[in-house]
């Protein structure tokens, strides 16, 4: 019930109005005095609760009604804050939901703020690496080891060793097309050590990619994330991941050192097959930069495309593999590497020398939905 403060000589005669105000004797009529008499007799029914009537009228005129309050009068309490609303309260939630979950999830809730940035050296806001290990190498080999695998392609010509990345549950895995050129015979060894058979889906020499799928796919497979080379900087962190020599698993670290090389590669079945078998320098694939060639002759079919160019150690058995970022995505199809052995007979000083090229993963996701349906050479 809200009370309201009359001035003095504002109460007409009969009014009802209560007040907690004291002062003079209250007068009442003899029609007042009826009137109460007989609310008296319903007012336990109207509100119980309601206090009896002042036994004193207001003040006189003149005097001023908060003078009478003879006790402080306490402050107000505080009004209970409101929930927010709208985007305030949005992003208050995704804060929270960051920092439960951390990781990507928290570059999310930057990116939406507009207080944040992807962190430095990172191509892509896709992070597959657990936050703990983030940034790191052991990090990115954790995550993304299980999706690369070694091949080992057997020919007329003989056998060779590559590497490939499984991009789906089924059992698709993206190599080099020189890897497998020629083979009669294709096995995939995963990252746990178990052994299948694979077909060839399609090829495109000229861009030097294949697409492999394994017969019998064992459920559980871990595809890799494709992430985006166009957002990849000179300066970047990288680790590849493949099998040099037949070493299944092997993780090297660097940086871009360079973007859009033009590498030239042969595209003759059987240049390549005999070069990369043992017939070039070291069993490397050859391949041509800057007008020179290197690991033995390209032949007189080739074709150039543009490359990434690292200083992660690559060695013969890493065509095929990954280039990664530090997130874990991969950027790049690791396919060839400059050597400083000049002829077979020093095959013993074959290495890396810093050299080394990738294609980038968007020119692979680009080519796709051709490898899937035959490829360019299908």
């Amino acid at each position: 019930m809200t009370e309201s403060f009359r001035r003095s000589g504002e109460y007409p005669q009969g009014d009802h109005q209560q007040s907690t105000y004291s002062g003079q004797p209250y007068e009442q009529s003899h029609e007042q005095a009826h009137e109460q008499a007989h609310d008296q007799n319903r007012a336990s029914s109207v509100n119980p609760e309601w206090p009896p009537p002042p036994a004193y009228r207001p003040d006189q005129q003149g005097a001023a009604p908060t003078a009478l309050l003879s006790e402080p009068v306490p402050a107000p309490a505080p009004a209970p804050r409101k929930r927010a609303k709208g985007p305030l309260a949005l992003l208050a939630a995704v804060a929270i939901a960051a920092a439960a979950v951390g990781g990507g999830t928290a570059y999310a809730f930057q990116e939406l703020t507009g207080d944040g940035t992807v962190a430095a050296g990172s191509s892509t806001s896709t992070s597959v690496v657990a936050a703990s290990k983030k940034g790191t190498v052991a990090g990115v080999a954790e995550a993304v080891s299980p999706s690369i695998v070694e091949i080992s392609a057997t020919s007329n010509a003989g056998s060779s060793t590559g590497s490939g990345v499984i991009i789906t549950t089924g059992g698709e895995i993206i190599t080099n097309n020189h890897v497998i050129s020629g083979a009669s015979q294709i096995k995939v060894q995963l990252n746990n050590g178990k052994s299948y058979t694979a077909k060839v889906v399609g090829t495109d020499s000229k861009k030097d990619l294949a697409l492999i799928e394994l017969e019998d796919a064992p459920s559980g497979l871990t595809p890799a994330t494709l992430g985006d080379s166009d957002a990849v900087k000179v300066g970047d962190e990288v680790v590849a991941i493949g099998s040099p020599e037949g070493l299944t698993g092997t993780v090297t670290s660097g940086i871009v050192s360079a973007l859009d090389r033009d590498v030239t590669v042969s595209t003759d079945e059987s240049q390549g097959q005999q070069q990369q078998q043992g017939g070039g320098s070291g069993g490397q694939w050859p391949f041509e930069f800057g007008g020179r060639q290197f690991n033995g002759d390209t032949g007189s079919s080739t074709t150039t495309y543009k490359a990434l160019q690292t200083d992660a150690s690559l060695n013969p058995g890493n065509s095929g593999g990954a280039l990664i970022d530090m997130n874990g995505n991969i950027i790049g199809i690791n396919s060839a590497m400059y050597s400083a052995a000049t002829d077979s007979s020093s095959s013993s000083s074959a290495g890396s020398v810093g050299l080394g090229f990738a294609i980038p993963v968007n020119t692979v996701k680009a080519d796709l939905a051709s490898l899937r349906a035959g490829g360019a050479d299908g």
